[in-house]
Parts: structure tokens; C-alpha cells; sequence
């Protein structure tokens, strides 16, 4: 909604009803940073749950400290097009502003159409939250910011997939889980866990998005669910022993337990090896099948 204004006046920007100058407060450990103003968010905002006073925070201390000068960021603009900017200045507090906490930015006069890019990079640049990091996708960012052609091969940009199919495939797999979460054998005892920012899919954290999160129906248990996306198994298991970590520390109660499940189109050894000196993972198996049924 500021887009247009960002580009005018040349910067980047937040508020999260942050009213103070952050300047002696900008801590290299964003966790400090946290810890000192998620009080003062919640003090403003009462109505919030510890998990968005978090995320504000951590997105509030990503802009103005954690992005890098010389940074590349785009930001939409609300009609499918990405402005594309250099960093090029550190944080400054504008007092008065809707977004006081500041940092400047060169804008390109070219924009990027959301729809000249990748899958999974539309899928991490969409993603819910203040901030998405993409640098993943560094290639295909300098492709689409030169203007050259995409390519139309079926590719993955993250070093640590496998196999690109899958990884396209269980895309659409997460996105049926969610639509038909009830019927499904996790959806019998969990719930997908809901906030103001987030249903439960691509929820954020601090090392990215988990694919599920879901809460037992009794409310004593968190439950990260990770699809494998034909990523390398060593990945697959540290990045959901990563997000529970974080779900354990920035999200559950103290009386809530966090489990993990990871979801592949194969079964797996290396996974079910792994898993076993891993507490607290199940490994699922899916099945994809389809009928042709006669009209007549």
C-alpha cells in the first residue's frame, strides 16, 4: 500500500507502532533486539499474541538492521509488478511517518512481472510476512532484473533439491493437504494452527517458512509438518529439527511439546535412519493417483 510512495521518495520502510528512534537499540542479535521491544509492542497492541508481537519485531529489526547496504530488494507493487531497488543507505528514523523506520534506497526505473518468474520463486516472494528472503534465486533475479528471456525448463533453483519434478509436485501437494486438512490422518488430531498473519501454511520464522504448522486438538502439542520436495534427505531432516527449534523457543507454551512430520513421495533410508537417533519426527509415505471416468 506504500509502494508507490517508497518509490517516490526513494526508501524502504516499517512501523509496527514503534514509535521511538532505534538507532542505539539496533543490536547485531535480532533475538536481543526482541526481547526489549516485543514488551513495548504489546503494551500498543494488547489484542496480539506473542507470536506476532515476534514476527513484527523480527521483521522490524530485519529492515533496519538486518538488510545490507548494496542489498537488492523488490517490493510489489500491488498489480503483479516487483519494483526492483539498491540499498543504499543505513537506518534513519522519520519521525511523523506512517513507516518512520527507514532506510533509502535507488529504484530502478524497470519493473518486473510477477508473471515472468519461476514457480517457486513466485511462491517465496508471495510468501505471508513483512519480509521474504530470496536470495536463492540469485540467477534467475538477475535474468528477470536484465530483462532476458525465463527459461521454460523445469528447474529448481535451491541447491538442495534433487529432483525438480517433486519439488514442483509437492507444491500442489501442500496446497491440497490444506484444502482437505480433515481428511487427512494428521487433520483427525491436529488442527492447522491459525493467527492473525498466518493459517497455518508457510508459516514464518527466522530461517524460513515452515510448509505446515498444525496444534493438537487439545491444545498440547505444535506440530511441524515439512514436505521433502525432492530436497537432499541430510537437508530435509536439519531444516525441520531448525524449525522445531524455533517453534519450541518463539511459539509454543510452556506446557505445549512441538513434533515434527516429514512427508515424501518415496520411502526413504537415509530419512528413516536419520530419524531414528531424531526425536520427535514421523516419516509419511503419500500416493498420488487418478482415475479417467467415462462422461457417458
Amino acid at each position: 500500500m506504500y509502494a508507490d510512495v517508497c518509490r517516490q521518495q526513494g526508501f524502504i520502510g516499517a512501523g509496527f507502532d514503534i514509535t521511538q528512534d532505534l538507532k542505539d537499540s539496533l543490536t547485531e542479535n535480532w533475538r536481543e533486539f526482541n526481547q526489549e521491544f516485543i514488551p513495548i509492542f504489546l503494551e500498543v497492541n494488547p489484542s496480539k499474541s506473542k507470536i506476532a508481537a515476534g514476527l513484527s519485531c523480527g521483521a522490524l529489526w530485519t529492515i533496519s538492521k538486518g538488510i545490507q547496504v548494496g542489498d537488492i530488494v523488490w517490493s510489489p507493487n500491488g498489480q503483479g509488478r516487483y519494483f526492483v531497488g539498491e540499498v543504499t543507505g543505513g537506518y534513519r528514523f522519520v519521525a511523523g511517518s506512517d513507516q518512520p523506520h527507514q532506510r533509502s534506497v535507488s529504484w530502478h526505473e524497470e519493473l518486473v512481472d510477477r508473471s515472468d518468474m519461476s514457480e517457486s520463486l513466485r511462491n517465496s516472494a508471495g510468501s505471508i510476512g513483512t519480509v521474504s528472503n530470496i536470495s536463492k534465486y540469485r540467477e534467475e533475479l538477475e535474468q528477470l532484473i536484465k530483462g532476458e528471456a525465463k527459461t521454460q525448463a523445469l528447474v529448481s533453483q535451491d541447491p538442495t533439491v534433487e529432483d525438480a519434478t517433486v519439488f514442483a509436485l509437492e507444491k500442489h501437494l501442500e496446497d491440497f493437504l490444506v484444502a482437505n486438512w480433515s481428511s487427512t490422518p494428521l487433520g483427525r488430531t491436529h488442527d492447522l494452527y491459525e493467527t492473525e498473519e498466518s493459517n497455518g501454511q508457510q508459516f514464518p520464522t527466522d530461517t524460513g517458512p515452515i510448509d505446515l504448522l498444525a496444534i493438537s486438538k487439545d491444545k498440547q502439542e505444535l506440530l511441524v509438518v515439512e514436505l521433502k520436495r525432492g530436497r537432499a534427505s541430510d537437508a530435509v531432516v536439519g531444516q525441520i529439527q531448525r524449525y522445531m527449534g524455533y517453534v519450541k523457543e518463539d511459539v509454543a507454551e510452556d506446557h505445549q511439546r512441538v513434533r515434527g512430520v516429514i512427508i515424501a513421495l518415496d520411502d526413504d533410508k537415509r530419512i528413516r535412519r536419520a530419524l531414528q537417533v531424531a526425536q520427535g519426527i514421523d516419516f509419511y509415505r503419500y500416493e498420488v493417483k487418478f482415475s479417467l471416468i467415462p462422461a457417458s
